[in-house]
């Protein structure tokens, strides 16, 4: 297996998607290549790119350019109608009586959950040892009883219904299929940093079953080792490798202060690669109040998701429209409501979906709705003009209403904020500019500038190492101009970004 390690921004998919590009060229059938991503975006942009320089059919030639768990499903018999989704996780909560949280996420391909037990067992499962050894290992404070009562129910639920999850899709090719694996002439393996043992399991098979096999990664930016990634693995393969040597990301002070973390991390693999050709800046604030991001785009990052509260709380004080971990700062039925009234007004036709979030936040009882109006009855593929509802369905305001007039059952802080992000120029319907997220979420993103705090979580100060060596390389290499590092709290509750 041939390691191609990719540092910062020095295009290490893009690099792979150009190997595949000349396997085809050079007449490799597609159905001979097959390229396994850690995520479906990722594989859809193999797939979209060769679809379209070679003129193929994703559904019929590119049938290898999936995931991991897609590859191992496709050859494990499972069926897709029998994953395990939300309502099973609820039904199997009321089951056993404990609330396991549990959100699917498909794109993904993975399940995010609250309850410890759960993700325990996925762990054990990831990292294919034992749960009670899971256990001993963990810090949980809970008995061994409740944890085996929930591992058991678990499984019996499983068992019982003739379901399965994405782990599963993993470990029954493994286990049981590996001798259907289709014989390949080129294998790419992107972001193998974060493959868990069972995943590596799956990759060496893939391994046998190719005459070239190609994995990329950067070692350097594994930051899923809390999730099962195991690093070392990629570390310690043997043979040949190549490191991309260009960043075109990464600025030049950026990258000497990047260059710093690295060398404290103590198993790594030795690589050198140069900045982009910009200068880059990095500044040191207080606190956000006096920083203009009025322009540009920014990634604002934090080390846990209960750091993120308080800055959202700042962001909206500031009249900054933005995401906060990949969701819009404005709740899509506000952002529905104002969008729909102004469109109304404009005497355009909005759906009975957006004249339902319209009416939410108007008051009824003959204020801004007749009496016995307030929920709208229509077919819900009837489109409506602001005549129509006020000549049909109880509206009793016009277009001289501007949508801070007109909804009236709005929540002032939520009034207010619009208005002082529209304001500053900021659109609804605009991408927007500023992304708020934690370190682990803003994997694979970049921005012109990137914010980034440099409190830790008690538990971590416990224990700088590896781990948050690379976790704090990560955020400081996302951007492209300039790097602002904001004053922690408590020097105790700290990442040391200098020496």
């Amino acid at each position: 297996m041939f390691r191609i390690f990719g540092p910062p921004g020095t295009g290490k998919t893009t690099r792979l998607l150009d190997m595949v590009d000349k396997a085809l060229a050079d007449g490799i059938q597609p159905h001979q290549i097959a390229f396994l991503a850690f995520t479906k975006k990722a594989a859809r942009e193999a797939r979209e790119r060769a679809c379209e320089r070679f003129d193929l059919s994703a559904k019929d030639d590119l049938v290898f350019f999936q995931t991991l768990h897609s590859f191992g499903n496709r050859l494990s018999g499972l069926r897709n109608e029998n994953l395990m989704n939300d309502e099973h996780y609820r039904e199997l909560s009321t089951h056993i009586g404990v609330d396991l949280n549990v959100r699917v996420n498909e794109e993904e391909e993975r399940i995010s959950s609250q309850h410890p037990i759960l993700e325990l067992l996925h762990l054990s499962r990831a990292r294919k040892v034992s749960v009670r050894k899971q256990y001993d290992e963990s810090n949980l404070l809970v008995s061994w009883t409740e944890v085996s009562y929930i591992t058991t129910a678990f499984n019996d639920y499983k068992a019982a219904n003739g379901l399965h999850d994405f782990t599963d899709m993993l470990e029954v090719f493994v286990e049981h299929r590996a001798h259907l694996c289709p014989h390949f002439k080129i294998c790419f393996l992107d972001e193998a940093q974060d493959l868990s043992p069972l995943q590596w399991d799956m990759a060496h098979i893939l391994e046998d079953h190719s005459d070239r096999m190609y994995a990329a990664g950067d070692d350097d930016q594994a930051i899923f080792r809390w999730n099962g990634a195991d690093v070392g693995h990629l570390i310690n393969l043997p043979g040949s490798s190549d490191t991309l040597s260009q960043s075109y990301r990464v600025p030049h002070r950026v990258h000497a202060l990047a260059e710093t973390i690295t060398r404290r991390i103590s198993h790594r693999f030795p690589k050198v690669y140069e900045p982009r050709d910009a200068p880059g800046a990095i500044e040191h604030l207080y606190d956000l109040s006096n920083l203009n991001m009025d322009h540009g785009s920014w990634l604002i990052l934090a080390h846990t998701n209960y750091m993120l509260s308080p800055i959202d709380a700042e962001l909206k004080t500031m009249g900054l429209l933005f995401e906060r971990n990949h969701k819009s700062s404005i709740k899509e039925r506000v952002a529905e409501a104002v969008n729909g009234w102004e469109q109304l007004r404009k005497n355009r036709e909005v759906s009975l979906h957006t004249v339902k979030a319209i009416y939410s936040f108007m008051s009824g009882n003959d204020g801004r709705i007749a009496r016995g109006h307030k929920k709208p009855k229509a077919l819900e593929e009837e489109l409506f003009t602001l005549h129509k509802l006020q000549e049909s369905h109880g509206l009793l305001i016009g277009a001289d209403y501007i949508w801070h007039d007109a909804l009236d059952k709005l929540p002032p802080l939520d009034r207010e904020y619009i208005i002082a992000f529209l304001r500053k120029g900021e659109r609804f319907n605009a991408k927007p500019r500023i992304q708020l997220t934690t370190i682990h979420q803003s994997k694979g993103g970049e921005a012109d500038n990137v914010v980034l705090f440099s409190d830790i979580s008690p538990a971590a100060a416990k224990d700088i190492g590896d781990d948050l060596h690379r976790l704090f390389y990560v955020a400081v290499t996302r951007t492209r101009n300039t790097l602002y590092l904001v004053g922690c709290e408590n020097y105790a509750l700290s990442y040391p970004l200098y020496d």
